[in-house]
């Protein structure tokens, strides 16, 4: 899943097929909005008064619009707020996450909530609320099974429409609780929680860079640039030192985050299970260079390195992490094409 910022800028219009595709999104959850009241009919969603809703968030400064887009298909919405209007309240808020009804039960709607929690964690930001309606059973219980506690009743600002108000701590990311991580079978030794970002460098014509690394635990396998986080650091921090050191490359920034994942390995420091941002920074293609690059190379296990065409991840034998690097950048891809206006039968 790739997350784009809707950006209109003032006096200008939501382009004409992205509206087609945010009005087919919305049109799909009329049950929602029948208990909401957001619309006149929820049967009948029409496309100008999608873009006033939506005009409606993006006017507020604090507020951002971000779409989610699987395989090219726009698959979900959510409109944060970086603060909310009560100076009381220091959390940032999900005013809206939304899948489209026809993708339903395929996990969009748990990913799309972890990146948005994942974007806020980048941030700084230690907690997160939002507000369901009362009359949206259905909604309190997806939330409170991604970890949400309910910590108030009241009325909504706009509508005074009853809801619960909700909220959870990100300090740390998912499965690095104290004590054991979730999923460790019973017998093994605890997997200590490690927190690392990596960057996907890609060169004009979107080959990535990859490094060759064996591990005592899963053994060969192919993955980014990137390691561990030193303690205060951001992962976009963190990508960019480990970018340097392991290649020698100092003119690249991250760009867009990927995505993010968690996987488990044996670290120097023992089993680990480790939490990854991945970004995307466009670069030369170049071989790394730098006088210490053996060494650190050596240190982190690293056999070689190579530039992968998508066919060639498609077809490698040998595990590429993540697994689904190939479709990830399939959807970059899409999602580059789709802000350019371009598409495969473009000159």
């Amino acid at each position: 899943m790739i997350l784009q910022q809707l950006d209109v800028p003032p006096g200008q219009d939501i382009p004409g097929p992205l509206l087609t595709e945010l009005t087919a999104l919305y049109a799909s959850q009329h049950e929602f909005f029948a208990l909401s009241g957001d619309f006149p009919d929820p049967d009948d969603i029409r496309p100008e008064q999608v873009a006033a809703a939506l005009a409606a968030e993006l006017a507020h400064p604090d507020a951002e619009v971000l779409l989610a887009r699987s395989q090219g298909r726009l698959v979900g919405i959510a409109v944060t707020l970086a603060h909310h209007p009560d100076p009381a309240d220091p959390d940032p808020w999900i005013g809206l996450l939304m899948v489209d009804a026809a993708v339903r039960r395929q996990g969009h709607g748990r990913r799309l909530a972890a990146l948005v929690e994942d974007r806020f964690r980048a941030a700084g930001r230690d907690a997160v609320r939002l507000a369901v309606l009362e009359n949206n059973p259905t909604a309190l219980a997806f939330w409170t099974a991604l970890g949400h506690e309910v910590i108030d009743r009241r009325a909504d600002r706009e509508r005074g429409r009853p809801c619960a108000v909700l909220r959870k701590p990100l300090s740390t990311p998912p499965g690095t609780r104290q004590g054991t991580p979730p999923g460790t079978p019973q017998g093994e030794p605890p997997r200590i929680p490690r927190r690392a970002a990596r960057i996907a460098v890609l060169d004009p014509q979107g080959a990535v860079f990859l490094f060759r690394y064996d591990n005592v635990e899963v053994g060969v396998h192919w993955a980014m640039p990137g390691g561990g986080l030193e303690p205060g650091e951001s992962p976009r921090e963190g990508a960019l030192r480990e970018l340097h050191e392991e290649t020698g490359w100092t003119d690249l920034e991250p760009g867009p985050l990927l995505t993010t994942w968690e996987h488990d390995f044996t670290h120097a420091v023992g089993p680990v299970r480790q939490h990854e941002h991945i970004y995307v920074a466009h670069g030369p293609r170049r071989e790394p260079a730098g006088p210490h690059l053996a060494a650190a190379h050596a240190e982190d296990g690293i056999l070689s390195w190579r530039w992968w065409t998508r066919e060639e991840l498609a077809e490698e034998a040998e595990p590429v992490w993540p697994p689904e690097l190939a479709r990830l950048l399939d959807d970059l891809d899409d999602l580059d094409r789709t802000n350019t206006g371009a598409d495969d039968n473009s000159p």
